[in-house]
């Protein structure tokens, strides 16, 4: 039987045939129609790495599913595709094996967007862009000019991770146990002039609309609220003694002033303006602030690498006694763009600050006591700061019994009156560094000219693009730096102001700008300017963004300042300074991992294909098997798509990724899953054809229960599709093809529900849905029909099995109708058999009947 499903069923001519009608049709064109809804679905748009996996199938599907579904019920859909085409594998890619980043970059392109229609996805392709078209980064280059008239971009020198190999700034991310991510090389710290957005201005709003932001995953808005990093604290300065001319006070905010009397050190970053000075005056203060600018500058490397400092010899007055002095170091695990550069070490009640301490034989001296039986006991032990654990507070604060944060509200309250600084609130968030030293990067829009300093670059010159040769010859990805510093023919230029000759600016922005605006470039990617209003303002905000947990904080909260300053800049209307009403964070796709192990116990691992019942076929050794494992091409567990698609079908790859758990938890890609799913749909193909066959007939009582059963589908589906819950949907479905395949309900009824099948399983397996509409003698395409709708007089049931549970444990059911007043209910329950039997003649200790649901006979 599976044999003559599977030649009957044909889903690879199937689904050409489909997707040339949809194509043929228009059917996924987004118009702007002002006489109906809209919504914009949008997936977030993938790197062109050259191959699609598991993961964009079920991310992709997943917004097809809604699109489908909104377009159904009426909307004006928006679902776009593109891709965020710049960044550094492009280049690397052209170190490694010559070429362009060009080139590969667009040749991805092809070789994905050829795999990704197979899918049948309902994209509006016309609009598809990518990053690195002059056309895109054009304007680009003009919010970038827009955004520095207004005021939201400068430049200043800031420490940047340097990577001395590849002789570019990496992000804090591409550090990875102090090394560059690609190079492998010792990252250092270096000072260089850089182009910044000024987001750390917007930390306050970007905090408070977290609470607005009732769509969204809640474990995201924790992330990004962390990110911003709201602390109230301190801001105070230490008076010194023995401190070079212009350095007689060293500013410190602390978000620990209640510790201030357990301080036993001061330490000022490598970058401190102190630091700085000495280390032009003093050969061994230069070779240990050398020394620190070789470790990365993230909270993560610092926080690694050995603590160390080196005593200046300055110290500093207790703010509270003048004769309490402290040594100033200068410490290798300061930043100096948090606070001030300068903190007070704690060591009784900070970690690190013990670890200092003890290193260089330093006090510390105890600010808490435990409370117990109300009297106080002095410790030295390392106390973990903001508990809220019952303390006595020694010194400034009096002697109060607080929790944390009253503690420091006291500490803070304590210093204002006795003039010593002033409570503030700081946020983590730094302002945005967008200069990369890099080519394959959209370039920053301005010019250094000797006579008019840095000048904008006219918006009527843009784009500033790319050269592709190297006076006239190959560009050399192998020679290490930017390439566009050594292209003087790009780099020489004239003046915008003044016609001299200047040379433009050869950093290129952060990638991240790239993907931070690209959601309000589809309302309109063809326009001449950002966004064109008209188009914009119907289309935004994206009604629903679907993207992986890893783009949390960093991607989205640069799209929301980013929108921000879209509005200010006048390319956004005001309701669009949050750009994504909803988020969803997907799970992943896994599959098992199959190892062996070698004579030295060296893992081998082993493509599913090689593997059968646990054991190699190849010699029927056995193999250790872990489950559920993210997909990766070492560990060789990759399940390519095009070859389920090729085997199966694109409809099997879509409903088994939405079939198997919650779309936010991770499913496991399984062959016998797989082999299940496309036999369920053979299954469905089959029944749709004998049932087109079928002549009308009159009503039934089958007829009516086939009805009802389907309204019930209906309902239930549409209910799953509205919360997201598509594996629920599709249990549904299954459910209902039970029903109908078992129905005994005449022709035309049975006509009419498997019509109404095809409708709920379209946005889920759009192919065969419109192959099961077209013989069953649906009008026009499936694609473009109405979502059904329930009749609530359908949904009403006449009768309910209601279960029985003798003493806990289910013994019985009974069908009674629906509205039964509930001493009748109990009547036909001790008529059961089954209780009666339970009982053996005495009375129930007690009978509890809940009307529609269970009877409950405590014997």
């Amino acid at each position: 039987m599976a044999s003559q499903q599977q030649a009957r069923y044909r889903p690879q001519q199937i689904e050409a045939r489909w997707q040339e009608a949809w194509d043929s049709a228009g059917v996924f064109t987004a118009r702007r129609d002002p006489d109906r809804p809209k919504y914009y679905v949008l997936e977030m748009f993938p790197y062109p790495s050259g191959r699609i996996h598991m993961g964009h199938v079920r991310n992709y599907t997943m917004g097809d599913v809604v699109a489908r579904y909104k377009s159904a019920q009426g909307f004006s859909v928006l679902h776009p595709m593109g891709w965020d085409a710049f960044g550094m594998p492009a280049e690397n890619a052209a170190m490694e094996q010559g070429g362009h980043p060009r080139d590969w970059t667009y040749g991805n392109i092809q070789v994905m967007r050829d795999q990704m229609k197979p899918l049948g996805l309902s994209i509006d392709w016309s609009r598809e862009f990518a990053t690195c078209d002059p056309e895109y980064y054009a304007q680009q280059q003009a919010l970038f000019l827009d955004f520095l008239e207004a005021g939201l971009v400068y430049r200043k020198n800031a420490v940047v991770n340097w990577d001395p190999v590849d002789m570019t700034v990496l992000a804090n991310e591409q550090v990875i146990d102090g090394k560059g991510w690609r190079s492998g090389a010792e990252v250092e710290r270096r000072e260089l002039t850089q182009w910044f957005f000024r987001i750390s201005d917007y930390s306050q709003e970007l905090l408070e609309a977290l609470d607005g932001l009732d769509n969204w995953p809640e474990k995201v808005r924790l992330m990004q609220r962390n990110w911003i990093g709201q602390s109230r604290g301190l801001q105070f300065a230490f008076s010194t003694v023995d401190a070079p001319e212009g350095f007689d006070r060293i500013e410190v905010y602390t978000t620990r002033p209640d510790t201030l009397m357990g301080a036993s050190f001061v330490g000022v970053s490598p970058d401190h303006p102190l630091a700085r000075h000495l280390e032009r005056h003093d050969p061994q203060v230069a070779a240990f602030v050398a020394e620190c600018r070789k470790i990365g500058t993230t909270e993560e490397a610092l926080e690694k690498a050995e603590k160390r400092g080196f005593d200046t010899g300055i110290r500093v007055r207790h703010p509270f006694d003048n004769d309490w002095e402290l040594p100033v170091y200068i410490a290798n695990f300061i930043l100096m763009d948090y606070g001030t550069g300068a903190i007070f070490g704690c060591p009784a009640h900070d970690q690190r600050d013990l670890d200092f301490a003890r290193k260089y034989g330093l006090p510390h001296p105890d600010v808490f006591f435990a409370l117990e039986d109300e009297t106080p006991v002095d410790t030295v032990a390392f106390v973990p700061p903001k508990t809220d654990r019952v303390r006595y507070v020694r010194g400034f604060a009096g002697e109060e019994i607080q929790t944390g944060e009253q503690a420091v509200e006291a500490a803070i309250a304590f210093c204002e009156s006795q003039g010593v600084g002033y409570g503030v609130t700081q946020y983590r968030l730094r302002d945005w560094g967008l200069s990369r030293q890099r080519y394959w990067g959209c370039p920053i829009p301005v010019v250094h000219c000797n006579t008019c300093g840095v000048v904008p670059e006219k918006k009527e010159n843009l784009p500033i693009a790319l050269p592709y040769d190297e006076d006239g010859a190959p560009i050399d990805f192998s020679i290490p730096g930017n390439p566009l510093d050594r292209h003087p023919t790009w780099r020489d230029c004239a003046c915008p102001a003044c016609g001299r000759p200047a040379r433009r600016e050869t950093d290129t922005m952060d990638t991240f700008v790239d993907s931070s605006w690209y959601f309000a470039r589809f309302t309109s990617p063809r326009a001449t300017t950002p966004t064109d209003r008209a188009e914009a303002d119907y289309w935004m905000n994206v009604d629903q963004y679907i993207g992986g947990i890893e783009h949390a904080i960093l991607h989205l909260l640069y799209s929301r300042f980013f929108a921000r300053a879209m509005v200010q800049t006048g390319h956004l209307s005001q309701m669009c300074k949050e750009p994504f009403s909803a988020l969803f964070t997907q799970g992943m796709v896994t599959h098992e991992i199959y190892m062996t192990r070698d004579d030295r116990g060296r893992p081998i691992y082993h493509v599913p294909e090689e593997v059968e019942d646990g054991k190699l076929k190849a010699n029927g050794v056995t193999v250790e098997v872990i489950p559920s494992a993210k997909m990766s091409k070492s560990k060789k567990n990759v399940v390519d798509p095009l070859a389920i698609v090729s085997a199966y079908g694109a409809d099997t790859a879509r409903w088994f990724v939405m079939s198997d758990s919650p779309p936010e938890r991770d499913v496991e890609w399984t062959s016998a899953g797989a082999e299940a799913a496309f036999k369920h749909l053979s299954r469905v193909w089959t029944l749709g054809e004998r049932i087109a066959g079928m002549e009308g007939g009159t009503s039934t009582e089958a007829d009516r229960d086939l009805l009802r059963a389907m309204h019930r589908a209906i309902a239930d589906v549409t209910r799953a599709v509205d919360n997201f819950a598509f594996n629920k949907a599709i249990a549904e479905l299954y459910a209902f093809t039970n029903t109908l395949s078992r129905s005994t309900a005449s022709g035309a009824s049975q006509k009419t529900a498997a019509r109404v099948l095809a409708q709920l399983m379209a946005p889920m397996v759009p192919h065969l849905a419109e192959d099961l509409w077209a013989r069953l003698g649906g009008q026009g395409l499936v694609a473009q029909a109405p979502w059904p709708q329930a009749d609530p007089d359908m949904l009403v049931q006449d009768t309910v099995t209601l279960p029985i549970q003798i003493n806990g444990k289910r013994r019985s059911q009974i069908d009674v109708p629906a509205d039964m007043a509930k001493e009748e209910v109990e009547k036909l329950a001790l008529a059961d058999d089954a209780v009666k039997k339970a009982l053996g003649g005495s009375a129930p200790r007690k009978l509890i009947v809940v009307p529609g649901r269970i009877v409950n006979v405590v014997v």
